[in-house]
């Protein structure tokens, strides 16, 4: 029997992550990758196989040495593309970025607002200082807005509604 493919992409990850820390110096870049695809799955009820692995390489091409060849090659273009529409294009200036990178995920395939979904929860979870609780707050704000439109399908209600939780009570 062939293993799912989301394992692959959990070996992917530790590898293109490797060395790498969060914001806070000591914890594993890819404790949050890691995060994002168990949010996906065991918080928002999603077991889709595309969200799992993209969850997993969502910041592979952002912030490591990774293209799109390089995740299309490996986990297929369907995956690829969710990964780039997760991807922020750092040849932009950050307004223009911010711009592109809401336009390119509004149109992009459902997967990939589910992981943005799970991204915002995470890291709204794990934000290293009190002064940036609004940059959190505003981030799940944009998630939420950019998932309207998918309200209705499987694991958005879950998701929708654990993310504004967090809105809640780190806006309360």
């Amino acid at each position: 029997m062939e293993s799912p493919l989301y394992l692959k992409a959990v070996s992917f990850a530790a590898r293109a992550h490797d060395g790498q820390l969060r914001k806070d110096k000591r914890t594993p870049y890819v404790a949050h990758v890691f995060r994002v695809a168990m949010i996906a799955r065991d918080v928002f009820g999603c077991d889709d196989q595309t969200v799992l692995c993209t969850a997993l390489l969502h910041d592979t091409i952002e912030d490591r040495d990774v293209d799109f060849d390089d995740i299309e090659k490996r986990f297929g273009i369907e995956i690829a593309n969710c990964v780039a529409a997760t991807s922020k294009n750092m040849l932009l200036r950050e307004p223009e970025r911010e711009v592109d990178y809401d336009q390119r995920l509004a149109q992009a395939p459902w997967q990939a607002r589910l992981v943005k979904l799970a991204d915002v929860f995470d890291n709204a979870q794990d934000f290293p200082k009190p002064s940036m609780r609004q940059r959190a707050i505003d981030r799940c704000k944009r998630a939420l807005v950019l998932s309207e439109g998918d309200a209705d399908r499987a694991c958005f209600g879950a998701a929708r509604a654990a993310v504004q939780r967090i809105v809640d009570e780190l806006d309360g």
